[in-house]
């Protein structure tokens, strides 16, 4: 049997990269720590918020890649003179990642009682109509 690619619809023109994006985002639904919330903030605007408790703002890092929104925890070792009788508190590394539309643009961050809060924006863009003007050979 032969798999019909979505991106190979033929009135789909130019969305081969369609497939490769749903391929990596099922790759990092996977991903269970840390949690996370999404919520709309406003008709074009998305904050995403990580529980991320014992990490300051210097043990973070956020990049946007290739329109792939990565963050990156990972806490300095500062626990090896203290002795545990229970550690309850993940103290790993992480790396959670999300898939951002085009046009999505992340808008400020920040960190509030063990909270890490990601703004998004979608801006929208103008409709342009083009009038193509047929030639002759």
């Amino acid at each position: 049997m032969t798999k019909i690619s979505f991106g190979a619809h033929p009135h789909l023109l130019g969305f081969e990269q369609l497939e490769r994006l749903v391929e990596r985002t099922a790759k990092t639904a996977s991903e269970g720590y840390p949690p996370f919330n999404i919520e709309a903030t406003a008709e074009n605007a998305y904050c995403i918020t990580l529980a991320v408790a014992g990490f300051r703002d210097e043990d973070l890092a956020i990049t946007v890649e290739d329109r792939q929104l990565v963050i990156r925890g990972r806490q300095a070792d500062d626990g090896a003179d203290r002795v545990f009788l229970h550690r309850g508190i993940a103290a790993r590394a992480f790396q959670r990642s999300f898939v951002l539309a085009d046009g999505v643009e992340v808008a400020g961050a920040h960190l509030d009682h063990g909270l890490l809060h990601i703004d998004l924006r979608r801006s929208v863009p103008d409709t342009v109509v083009q009038t193509i003007r047929i030639g002759r050979k």
